[in-house]
């Protein structure tokens, strides 16, 4: 019982001590300004230190929430742009790419038109043999395309070789640079026949071998253009094949021997021109008269007397 009253004493207590305040605080409103301003003062003083520091406090949060959320979409937007210079640095690459293609294809299609008697396919290089050149490849077109053994294939701005091996969709060429290839060729200006062999030592100082040139006249030059012969027994007439930057007497002084620069970049073949037509060639009366002889020499038992033959073209 005694507990109860000193509660509702203090209760009691408090409420007249805030009437009292109240009342004070309604008389001191209806006062001037000059009795209120030291008050004011004082309220000031405590009040506006603890205002600025909430408002710092909330600008700072605000601030940070907001750096938060432009940091956010910002790497987002950073994410969507690498993604962007990504396909658009992909997209450039298949451009560029396009673009080679573009040039090498017009190139084939130029060297075509220099040939226009001739029917021809195109075809793309898919494999070769190991080394750093293009001596021996296979092309994804074959007999399926007309192609057949003893084809002449060109690319870039002249002779690359001859059909060796067909199948159905396929192809082997050996290039003119192969250690056993020989072609034969003539000069252009002067119908100065020789032989081009393949040398794959030579052609790592981008040369070829030139034999047996035949220019009684001395009329052939360093820089002389060196086409296919018409003699030739598979290669068509008139192909380029490259020109002289090297030309020595032999030593019987009856014929010369060099060396041509090749007009095809045989180090980075990958599309190239296959001729369907093939050489029409007849053995002369005198290649066949010595096939004779030999041939009856064999059935007779009888050695053939060695001969110097001129170079086998293959």
């Amino acid at each position: 019982m005694k507990r109860k009253g000193n509660e509702k004493s203090s209760n009691k207590f408090l409420l007249a001590v805030l009437s009292i305040l109240c009342i004070a605080l309604i008389v001191l409103s209806f006062l001037n300004d000059s009795m209120t301003s030291p008050l004011r003062q004082v309220t000031g003083m405590i009040i506006t230190p603890v205002q600025k520091g909430i408002n710092s406090l909330g600008n700072w949060v605000s601030g940070f929430t907001s750096n938060l959320s432009d940091a956010a979409a910002l790497r987002e937007e950073n994410a969507q742009l690498k993604e962007k210079v990504d396909i658009l640095t992909a997209e450039n690459s298949q451009l560029v790419l396009d673009k080679e293609e573009l040039t090498r294809l017009r190139e084939l299609y130029d060297l075509g038109e220099q040939y226009p008697d001739y029917d021809k396919v195109g075809a793309r290089v898919i494999s070769k043999d190991s080394g750093n050149w293009f001596n021996s490849f296979t092309i994804d077109k074959g007999s399926a395309d007309g192609i057949q053994v003893d084809a002449n294939v060109i690319a870039g701005a002249g002779l690359v070789g001859i059909v060796t091996e067909v199948g159905t969709n396929w192809a082997t060429v050996r290039s003119i640079i192969d250690d056993n290839s020989n072609v034969s060729a003539m000069v252009s200006n002067t119908s100065d026949t020789c032989i081009i062999a393949g040398n794959l030592q030579l052609i790592d100082e981008g040369t070829l071998s030139l034999v047996k040139l035949q220019d009684q006249n001395n009329k052939v030059n360093v820089g002389d253009k060196v086409v296919t012969s018409n003699i030739s027994e598979k290669y068509l007439p008139g192909i380029l094949i490259g020109y002289i930057c090297e030309l020595n007497n032999d030593a019987n002084n009856l014929t010369k021997s060099g060396q041509i620069t090749p007009v095809v970049d045989f180090k980075h073949l990958q599309e190239v021109l296959v001729i369907l037509k093939l050489k029409d060639y007849v053995a002369s009366p005198e290649d066949a008269s010595d096939a004779q002889v030999i041939n009856d020499l064999s059935n007779s038992g009888e050695e053939p007397q060695e001969t110097e033959a001129p170079a086998e073209e293959e």
